[in-house]
């Protein structure tokens, strides 16, 4: 049996209850790590072992030293100093001290050759990260007849995207079967605006916003502004945790055969 495929999926999302009258054998409000349960059950379905990562832990490197891929989860918007903005009067919640240390991570990641594969916020992140900025705000500063932030639960699709033939989002998504429109959910008001190096666009929406990317320079980072994590039922999107697991797999060397 071969050894498993330990995939690090971040957190930058964190919260404080506000619990006026705690039960008696609960624990003391305190800040907590938030993380949907579908990016757990979609790595655990490719094949992988889920590996939650905190986001204030210093060091990105130390945290993927036995790691094998990396998975940049959705969360608050980005504090826009990251990318040389003032925040827009509708800029939601940032984690200013997360931010940073998760962009850490994923230079770390970067640095190693790791596959990642980063959703809706993590696709942003990545832009930022290479010097790219972003829409802060979709429905003031590029107002649409489509709407980008659905109400409907996130294992529901509510608009197509194209995906561009001939890049490795297409391959993984099955493009080449399907046909170039993909059916998404979205929850999402801001999107990558100026392109960072070494990007490439691999998807947009009927309205033109971008909702993929990928690494020209890199062998899997692949970045997707849609939820694929709930979608996983439909195996285009499921495709992108399989590819994700398998580069991971084909990148660990061969141990020698004892003698």
């Amino acid at each position: 049996m071969s050894d498993p495929i330990l995939v690090g999926i971040t957190t930058a999302e964190l919260f404080t209850p506000e619990q006026t009258i705690p039960a008696p054998e609960s624990e003391p409000p305190q800040r907590k790590l938030s993380l949907g349960m579908d990016y757990v059950a979609a790595v655990t379905a490719a094949g992988g072992i889920p590996v939650v990562l905190p986001p204030l832990s210093p060091g990105g490197g130390a945290l993927l030293e036995r790691l094998d891929a990396l998975v940049l989860s959705g969360g608050p918007d980005i504090d826009p100093g990251l990318y040389g903005e003032h925040p827009h009067p509708h800029l939601g919640p940032v984690e200013k001290d997360a931010d940073p240390r998760e962009r850490d991570v994923l230079r770390a990641a970067e640095e190693r050759g790791m596959p990642i594969l980063a959703i809706c916020r993590g696709m942003q992140l990545v832009n930022v990260s290479r010097g790219g900025t972003l829409w802060q705000d979709l429905p003031t500063e590029q107002p649409s007849d489509l709407e980008h932030r659905q109400t409907a639960p996130g294992t529901r699709t509510t608009h197509d995207v194209e995906v561009l033939p001939g890049t490795l989002t297409a391959q993984l998504t099955g493009v080449a079967e399907h046909g170039p429109a993909l059916p998404v959910n979205t929850f999402h008001h801001q999107a990558v605006r100026d392109l960072g190096a070494g990007l490439r666009v691999t998807a947009r929406a009927s309205d033109g916003v971008v909702e993929g990317i990928e690494a020209t320079d890199h062998p899997f980072l692949v970045g997707v502004q849609w939820h694929a994590e709930s979608l996983v039922a439909d195996p285009r999107h499921a495709g992108l945790f399989a590819g994700l697991v398998a580069a991971a797999r084909a990148g660990r060397p061969v141990a020698s055969a004892a003698v």
